[in-house]
């Protein structure tokens, strides 16, 4: 039964209810109610309701109490309403975070104009430690930026390899102006688009971070400050990579249809499971950004048709989705949130609108 809190948000906001919208379509089990908790993602709570979570941001009913579906605190209670006779999604504030504030020191009472900031986090949508250590040591680069970096060429007392309070030299072309700090980093893997043998970038790892502490021509004295793996000659240095780290991820559609393909796993293996990180042929230039979700498709068996006599592959079948935490140009990073089957390098992925 409605209760008269969302009965009233209903009647309230009745007319911010956006055209166009398509209704929610439930999941047998799905609940009345939901009481976030901490540990939830949004993707986590939208799977409670629906086998399509990335229809959140379409299927939330928008009223005068909540601005912002994305941002939602453990205690809120999530609940089904009926809008036009199609089911929407709305919220409760229950939990502290809707009743308890910070306050400037120095101040005596709250007025009307105070500024307010609830205690808790908002949860996120997707679980942020499967990706945290991915986002700090991974970098996307040109084949001959990281050609052209300048090198290690050698350690402190002759030293081959070098560690974290470790002292190394650096030479190359470090331009007008030399940083105070350079990450170091390691040749990865060289991605190549595997229809049409583009190019798509190299993988970059970052295996420490060096303070400068001198520098004479084109010879660079770098202490180290911390390393993830011993530094070896020949390792890169590459500025201090300035992207914006996005911390959090509004699940969403591409706006344009695509199709592409899994080219790895990170940790090299063949296989792919939920959480894992892989490496699509797609970016930017498809219009592909953090957030972004796509469908995987595993391949088809190649089965033997006796009447042709001829070997046909059978058609792709859905097996999971992906979404997009980190793009590039050409190539993206995404984690898998589903996988309803086992799933290969080389699966197709594709929008879910296409």
């Amino acid at each position: 039964r409605m209760s008269k809190t969302i009965k009233g948000i209903l009647i309230a906001g009745l007319m911010g209810l956006s055209v166009g919208v398509s209704a929610l379509t439930l999941k047998a089990d799905a609940p009345q109610t939901y009481v976030v908790k901490k540990g939830d993602t949004l993707w986590g709570i939208s799977e409670r309701f629906t086998s399509d979570p990335w229809q959140w941001p379409e299927i939330w009913y928008q009223n005068d109490q909540i601005k912002n579906p994305h941002l939602i605190y453990p205690g809120d209670e999530i609940g089904l309403i009926q809008v036009n006779g199609e089911t929407r999604l709305t919220v409760t504030r229950r939990g502290d975070a809707s009743r308890t504030y910070k306050m400037s020191p120095g101040t005596v009472k709250m007025q009307p104009t105070a500024r307010v900031e609830p205690i808790e986090s908002a949860i996120p949508a997707i679980p942020q430690d499967a990706i945290q250590g991915f986002l700090s040591h991974n970098r996307v680069v040109a084949v001959e930026e990281l050609d052209n970096a300048p090198k290690v060429i050698a350690g402190a007392d002759g030293r081959l390899i070098m560690g974290a309070g470790g002292k190394l030299y650096a030479r190359g072309d470090f331009g007008e102006d030399v940083a105070r700090a350079y990450g170091i980093y390691r040749k990865g893997q060289v991605y190549v688009d595997p229809e049409t043998e583009e190019v798509l970038g190299l993988e970059a790892t970052e295996i420490g971070v060096g303070s400068v502490s001198g520098y004479d021509g084109d010879i660079v004295t770098l202490e180290l400050e911390r390393t993830v793996q011993q530094v070896s000659i020949g390792d890169v240095l590459l500025p201090t990579d300035d992207r914006e780290i996005i911390s959090n991820y509004y699940p969403k559609p591409p706006k344009d249809s695509l199709t592409g393909q899994i080219l790895a796993v990170d940790g090299g293996v063949s296989q792919v499971g939920q959480f894992d990180v892989v490496v699509i042929n797609r970016g930017e230039r498809e219009g592909l950004e953090p957030g972004s979700v796509l469908l995987i498709k595993r391949k088809g068996e190649i089965v033997y048709d006796r009447t042709a006599g001829e070997r046909v592959r059978l058609p792709a079948e859905r097996a999971g989705s992906l979404l997009v935490f980190l793009a590039y140009e050409k190539m993206s990073y995404g984690l898998i949130m589903r996988a309803t089957r086992p799933l290969r390098v080389g699966d197709e992925v594709v929008g879910p609108n296409n």
